[in-house]
């Protein structure tokens, strides 16, 4: 079980601190960052870890999570992309921000203002995953991806989903 802690959730129009299981079992309004890692055409793709407080075992995109409190979206790309899968130094493309409304099982609702972050490497960087965070990882082209999401999305995260159905081409250009 994910240890709690505080992230920002708008209340009344402002930032305030709550807790995270707090946020997301009233669907508040919180800010959130989602990395996309792409490769020779093909994206890293993560799933998450069975201990993970809701949607363990999904398909995600390769890193997403919540800032901390006065933390910058792109310190926190960064952060966790290193803490979640070991990866360093890769340059991250801001692809700008979506919102989302949805269910993500055990009466939780993440209600996120995403800031949305790409890396295009050339050839794929050192993944090293956090097995509290990450149980597998893979590099799947688009069609791969598009035939699974079709077959079987109960595999995937709502977010996953909504990102390549309404804002692939903003969050992964030509994918």
């Amino acid at each position: 079980m994910a240890m709690q802690q505080d992230i920002p959730a708008w209340i009344d129009g402002a930032l305030q601190p709550v807790d995270k299981l707090t946020v997301h079992r009233q669907g508040l309004r919180h800010p959130a960052v989602s990395v996309f890692v792409m490769a020779g055409g093909r994206l890293l793709i993560q799933r998450r870890a069975l201990g993970k407080y809701h949607t363990p075992g999904l398909w995600a995109n390769t890193c997403c999570t919540h800032p901390l409190w006065g933390e910058t979206a792109l310190h926190c790309a960064t952060r966790r992309l290193s803490e979640e899968l070991g990866i360093a130094d890769v340059p991250l493309i801001y692809r700008g921000q979506v919102e989302y409304r949805a269910e993500v099982g055990g009466g939780m609702i993440e209600h996120e203002v995403v800031d949305l972050f790409l890396a295009d490497c050339v050839s794929p960087p050192e993944v090293a995953p956090n097995p509290d965070e990450v149980m597998d990882i893979a590099w799947i082209d688009a069609a791969t991806l598009q035939i699974a999401l079709a077959e079987r999305p109960g595999e995937f995260t709502p977010w996953l989903q909504i990102y390549l159905r309404d804002h692939g081409d903003r969050v992964l250009p030509g994918f």
